[in-house]
């Protein structure tokens, strides 16, 4: 009998699809990673060709899915629990790295032009967390 496999999920990096796919391994689950050579090789097709693509085989759909949802997609602190907005106290906060001022898009443009001759130049990039439900940024840092 011939089965088939269909995406649960999508990752932006295969890092995180690699994670999952653990998870899912260690509880039986048959899983596929699509895409993941072709992001790792050129990680700014990322959004263009629909991400990594996490496939589990069809009669596995409901199982994985249910392990998906028991694994906490927000941030949490060191202690393992969970993060709240400093705006509007919600729980629903997400890591973020953006490229927004001069420096760090000075820093990805020498990083493109050294790759092009082979050379390794460290990327300059800001972390922050973002709240889903209010939008606000902020670091914890400080």
């Amino acid at each position: 009998m011939s089965e088939t496999f269909k995406t649960i999920a999508r990752f932006q990096y295969s890092t995180e699809a690699q994670i999952i796919k653990g998870r899912l391994e260690a509880d039986g689950i048959n899983v596929f990673l699509c895409d993941n050579i072709t992001i790792d090789t050129d990680p700014l097709v990322s959004n263009a060709i629909g991400g990594v693509k996490l496939k589990v085989l069809s009669s596995q759909v409901e199982e994985a899915q249910q392990i998906l949802s028991s694994i906490k997609k927000y941030s949490t602190d060191d202690e393992g629990n969970n993060m709240n907005c400093p705006s509007c106290k919600g729980e629903k906060i997400v890591l973020i790295s953006t490229i927004k001022d001069l420096k760090s898009l000075f820093a990805f443009i020498f990083a493109l032009i050294g790759n092009l001759f082979v050379t390794v130049l460290p990327v300059y990039t800001k972390h922050k967390f973002k709240c889903e439900d209010c939008n606000y940024e902020f670091d914890t840092s400080a």
